[in-house]
């Protein structure tokens, strides 16, 4: 199986997130996209995050029943940070040996990498796919590459590059999207409507709970 992974706050899931999943999926013929949230997100550490459960949920009812698209609960069982290769690793043992995983990330994400838990380590359990950030020129791959502390090969295709691993380091596009789950929560804390920006079942369930009415709660 080809197995994509996709992990986020996801404070809350929106229709960007969804369309980058749903693209990846059909460009690289994955079988399964799986959306982890995270329940202690390292980065955010000492900074409000709403409660799992409520995340957990909103990003369940978003998939609605797509085929491609799931949600596991990984992160929310285990104690402690939610750290990406802890992730990954769990995966593993959960698989066949034979299947391949793809590790989705935006280039912002990718760029602050060398930050993350055994970041070096990740290149040994999935490829990497990079969605390219508006902007972003090819060219300067080769300086942020250089920079991860390990040999990495360009391959024959300019975007696609060889981990000592083995594993693929990959730059695709999706369609750009100019949501955030930051600007969403400013909307709703200002009244403002955020119906189109996620799905109905989404908006409905944040209204009932009367999640994100205060903004500076989650600064």
């Amino acid at each position: 199986m080809k197995i994509g992974i996709l992990g986020g706050t996801f404070d809350p899931i929106h229709l960007g997130h969804l369309r980058t999943a749903e693209e990846i999926g059909e460009k690289m013929r994955l079988d399964k996209v799986y959306l982890i949230p995270s329940a202690l997100p390292p980065h955010k550490s000492g900074k409000p995050v709403t409660p799992f459960y409520h995340r957990l949920a909103i990003a369940r009812l978003a998939i609605g029943n797509s085929s491609i698209l799931e949600v596991l609960d990984l992160e929310g069982k285990r104690d402690g940070l939610s750290y990406s290769i802890e992730t990954l690793k769990e995966l593993h043992s959960m698989f066949r040996p034979g299947d391949d995983f793809f590790f989705i990330l935006g280039m912002d994400a990718f760029l602050e990498i060398t930050t993350w838990k055994e970041y070096q380590n990740l290149f040994n359990y999935a490829h990497f796919v990079i969605i390219r950030r508006p902007g972003f020129q090819t060219e300067k791959i080769d300086v942020l590459l250089s920079g991860l502390g390990t040999k990495v090969k360009q391959t024959d295709l300019a975007d696609v590059f060889l981990m000592p691993s083995g594993k693929r380091l990959m730059i695709k596009e999706t369609t750009l999207m100019d949501i955030s789950s930051t600007g969403i929560r400013k909307m709703l804390s200002q009244g403002k409507s955020i119906r189109f920006l996620v799905p109905e079942p989404v908006r409905d369930y944040i209204l009932k709970k009367g999640l994100y009415r205060s903004y500076a709660d989650h600064l």
